[in-house]
């Protein structure tokens, strides 16, 4: 049995949450991240038929039965996690139609996954039906997509085309728009089917006044689309209360659609 502690899921994990805190988007033990992994990268480091402890969801999700998903601890701080994985991070497999999780590794302490585990499950169910290859959900509190929540509208399609036009890239990196959610409890399973229901359109979900969803293939690539967002609403906050002088045309995006293969959300672009 390999080494878990160099399994690259695991090491890019450690990488990827301790980045996420020195961004600024997890204060405290704000944030979670879960990974979707394949029964054989489990299987070779872990001995899979026995389980530490069962865990009650709290949800069904049978679309995911048997499938195993490295993910961050309820009040955990991700400037720990290189520190102590163990504690940290645990492996679970969910189990008896999505309503329990097996512990494979992790969770050391005795404590359990993340309380926006349900959101971040219905969130994988909702991905993968569009596209099979989604293994990332990331939920974080980037400053500026919060801050912008408090004085832009909260339609999609203007919040949308608000970032659109602050970056070149980002109709490239994101041309799914971002979907947004008014102000809701978070840690319910309302939130999460709330959440999953906007995942089916778009891979950025925004929770007003709280922070964001992303979902993507991979670690980097989810990192990078919030990273993306996160960088337009940042100019946006630095400029909103400004003349705007010049802008990122609906002509020049349509150039942008061209030049690198993309088709902007239907009805977004004029």
């Amino acid at each position: 049995m390999k080494d878990i502690m160099n399994a690259p899921f695991l090491v890019e994990m450690i990488r990827t949450v301790t980045n996420m805190y020195a961004h600024g988007w997890d204060e405290r033990n704000g944030g979670n991240v879960s990974l979707l992994l394949e029964a054989d990268e489990v299987g070779a480091y872990l001995d899979t038929r026995q389980a530490i402890r069962t865990i009650p969801t709290g949800f069904s999700a049978p679309e995911l039965e048997g499938k195993s998903f490295l993910v961050t601890g309820t009040g955990k701080y991700f400037k720990n996690v290189q520190y102590d994985p163990s504690g940290n991070l645990g492996i679970v497999r969910l189990t008896d139609g999505g309503e329990k999780a097996e512990l494979l590794w992790g969770f050391s302490d005795g404590g359990q996954f993340t309380s926006e585990f349900p959101a971040h499950m219905m969130s994988h169910v909702a991905r993968l039906k569009t596209d099979p290859d989604n293994r990332v959900v990331m939920h974080c509190h980037p400053a500026n997509l919060l801050a912008m929540t408090y004085v832009h509208s909260l339609d999609e399609r203007e919040f949308t085309r608000t970032l659109w036009q602050m970056c070149t890239e980002c109709i490239v990196v994101f041309p799914d728009g971002v979907n947004v959610l008014p102000w809701m409890l978070c840690g319910t399973n309302e939130i999460g089917m709330a959440t999953a229901e906007k995942m089916t359109t778009a891979r950025l979900v925004v929770w007003s006044q709280h922070g964001i969803y992303g979902a993507g293939k991979n670690l980097d690539e989810t990192f990078g689309l919030i990273e993306t967002a996160e960088k337009a609403a940042e100019i946006y906050m630095k400029i909103a209360h400004l003349p705007r002088l010049h802008t990122i045309s609906d002509e020049a995006m349509h150039q942008l659609e061209a030049h690198f293969g993309v088709k902007a959300r239907e009805g977004y672009l004029n």
